[in-house]
């Protein structure tokens, strides 16, 4: 754990419903001008959760439909996967430049990254307190992209554990970019899939494999000196992610709060070893609820969960300087005028819990 200090800061998960990833960066700088991130615009499909990250993997094929998957039946899919292999080798043992490898974004896939990382260098202040990145996560992603045969790579160990090591260098990368202006890196492994665990769609899937893909993406942020967090945007078997030596937890406290807590001891030995809980509180999934929402509510909601975290025996100074305020999700699919009320309460409702 670095010295950053959470202090109820404002945070954003990444996409948002535009296409100008110039104007979609000053947003968010305007903002969370403390912990700035690189946009995600969802509008390109190499935007997309999966397709982001997949150029550089062997075997990626996208069909004639736009269907996207590892094919392992070409000629060439032993000839790319060994050049897969001896790349990581190179970058993580032989000192080859992790910035002209195949793990760092395409012009395509980096629109947003680059952006960013353009406007953060032009900025004269340089008041950053850390700079977020995000990737995929690795069960997120070898769970949703399938073989040639339909069948999701996370059940293949051979692509799964060059999935798992793809991403680990893209996180790795991007942290080494933020640390190397000076800053903190944050990287966010993006999970949706894992409110499914434990469910019967992965009922042949264990912990100890669940664990094991994580601890390889957040050791590589950690060999930079950046800080992993993990966004799960529904319920999910909390305790192996309070237990996993992840940095910090995001979750929608909006709506899955009486989920969360029912890991009192978990949760206070995740408190005390100095992680950090990003608590979702601005409502993203309906409309309804984010235009009647107000400043006032969501502090309403987030104190009255704050005095629960009291009653399992976390005091509120501890709690408040080990978090973060968050919206529950990414708005890259809601209306602009949506949007950018989710990021003015997240904003505010900081601005009046560190008040």
């Amino acid at each position: 754990m670095t010295k950053f200090k959470a202090d109820a800061l404002p945070l954003l998960i990444g996409s948002l419903p535009m296409k100008d990833h110039e104007a979609a960066t000053r947003l968010i700088l305007e903002f969370t001008p403390e912990i700035p991130l690189w946009a995600q615009l969802p509008m390109y499909k190499e935007e997309g959760m999966a397709y982001q990250f997949l150029p550089g993997m062997p075997g990626f094929t996208e069909s004639a439909t736009g269907k996207l998957f590892i094919d392992e039946t070409g000629d060439g899919f032993d000839a790319e996967y060994l050049a897969f292999y001896e790349e990581y080798l190179a970058v993580t043992e032989a000192d080859q430049s992790l910035e002209t490898s195949r793990f760092t974004f395409t012009p395509e896939t980096g629109r947003g990254f680059r952006e960013f990382i353009r406007q953060v260098d032009l900025d004269k202040d340089r008041s950053f307190k850390a700079l977020k990145g995000q990737i995929t996560g690795p069960f997120t992603f070898t769970t949703s992209l399938a073989d040639n045969a339909g069948k999701a790579i996370f059940y293949n160990e051979q692509l799964r554990d060059a999935a798992v090591k793809h991403l680990a260098m893209n996180a790795r990368w991007q942290a080494r970019t933020f640390n190397s202006r000076g800053f903190t890196p944050i990287i966010f492994l993006d999970e949706p899939a894992l409110a499914g665990f434990g469910t019967s769609g992965y009922i042949t899937v264990t912990r100890q494999e669940v664990t094991e893909v994580l601890t390889e993406v957040m050791d590589a942020v950690h060999q930079e000196g950046g800080l992993a967090g993990i966004h799960v945007c529904a319920n999910t078997e909390w305790d192996m992610l309070l237990e996993s030596g992840i940095d910090i937890i995001n979750f929608d406290a909006y709506t899955y709060f009486d989920r969360f807590i029912l890991y009192p001891d978990k949760i206070r030995a995740f408190i005390e070893r100095g992680g950090i809980i990003a608590w979702g509180i601005v409502p993203t999934a309906d409309v309804d609820d984010i235009f009647r929402e107000t400043q006032e509510t969501l502090a309403q909601k987030l104190e009255a969960q704050i005095r629960e975290m009291g009653k399992i025996g976390i005091d509120r100074t501890t709690l408040i300087s080990q978090s973060l305020i968050t919206p529950s999700c990414g708005t890259g699919a809601i209306s602009f005028d949506a949007a950018q009320r989710v990021l003015s309460l997240t904003r505010d409702l900081s601005r009046k819990i560190r008040s």
